[in-house]
């Protein structure tokens, strides 16, 4: 009898977990594709393996027997897998991503650095796109990953994971000091010269809508291409906007800039990493994703920016 290894694979991780959602998670499947396979299985192999509980699962005595044999076989494989997945790590390889000025600047930057102490022989190649862009990118396949700024669409296919949360505040150069004593309406700042990243992006898309939704109608006096050109303009008091609060903040310290609070809540933001479920890694950008996606995000990472 030909059996799919697969369906072995499935049952080693729910009779491990006791739990179909739990082995579901870590095999990056769903519940009713975890049931259905092992309903094929008991099915071809004409017993039953498992006895499902309301905390769970058990399994039976051939379930029993079966795990005693698959769990051997499974933690084999799998530890050769990973032995080859960390050899070709330390080889090589090469990795294409793409990723926003805001993403690279606010998580990427440093996450590289030490990645690259890790991992010194994986090459990875940065494309540099607005967020809309990257996407376009990676749905025609030229991409490993991505790690970009909300918001965006993206096909059904695509996973997005969260890398962290930001903030972005209203500032202005020195000569706007005297905004700052109380909170303005988002009507009050239609007279003065307005600097946003430009038309095809996903910020001036957010702020577009921002201002609409409060029935502002309002465009950029000035747009850029990048977010790095958008503080040296407003450093020079060219115009006022909207930029992240982690990069603001030396310039705020230094009074370069200052910040104008408004009466209402600016739109928060995140930075994705975003990658086609349907497509497969190659072994130093999986690693690299992993990497990331693992990568815990601490304060002290974002002031050392």
């Amino acid at each position: 009898m030909d059996i799919d290894f697969e369906y072995y694979k499935i049952f080693y991780f729910v009779a491990k977990y006791g739990n179909i959602t739990k082995a579901a998670t870590a095999l990056g499947s769903n519940q009713p594709n975890v049931t259905r396979t092992m309903k094929l299985l008991e099915s071809q192999l004409n017993c039953r393996l498992f006895i499902r509980e309301a905390r769970g699962i058990s399994l039976t005595e051939e379930g029993e027997l079966l795990y005693s044999h698959v769990e051997i076989a499974c933690r084999h494989l799998l530890n050769a897998q990973e032995e080859i997945f960390r050899q070709d790590s330390q080889r090589g390889g090469s990795v294409e991503i793409g990723a926003t000025d805001t993403a690279l600047h606010l998580f990427l930057l440093n996450a590289l650095h030490d990645f690259k102490q890790e991992y010194p022989a994986i090459r990875i190649k940065i494309h540099n796109h607005t967020t809309l862009e990257t996407v376009k990118h990676l749905t025609n396949g030229k991409l490993d990953f991505a790690v970009i700024t909300t918001p965006f669409e993206t096909p059904k296919t695509f996973s997005s994971i969260k890398a962290l949360d930001f903030a972005e505040i209203l500032v202005g150069g020195s000569q706007y000091a005297n905004l700052c004593d109380t909170a303005l309406d988002l009507k009050d700042i239609k007279q003065y010269p307005w600097i946003g990243l430009s038309r095809g992006s996903a910020t001036y898309e957010l702020y577009r809508n921002f201002f609409i939704e409060h029935k502002i109608d309002l465009e950029p006096d000035m747009e850029v291409t990048t977010a790095d050109l958008m503080l040296p303009l407003i450093e020079n008091n060219l115009g006022i906007g909207f930029v992240p609060e982690t990069l603001a903040l030396p310039l705020l310290k230094e009074k370069k800039l200052v910040q104008i609070h408004l009466t209402c809540e600016i739109p928060k933001r995140s930075i994705q990493i975003v990658s086609d479920k349907e497509r497969g890694k190659g072994l130093a950008a999986d690693t690299f994703y992993k990497y990331l996606k693992n990568r815990p995000v601490t304060l002290s990472a974002l002031s050392a920016i």
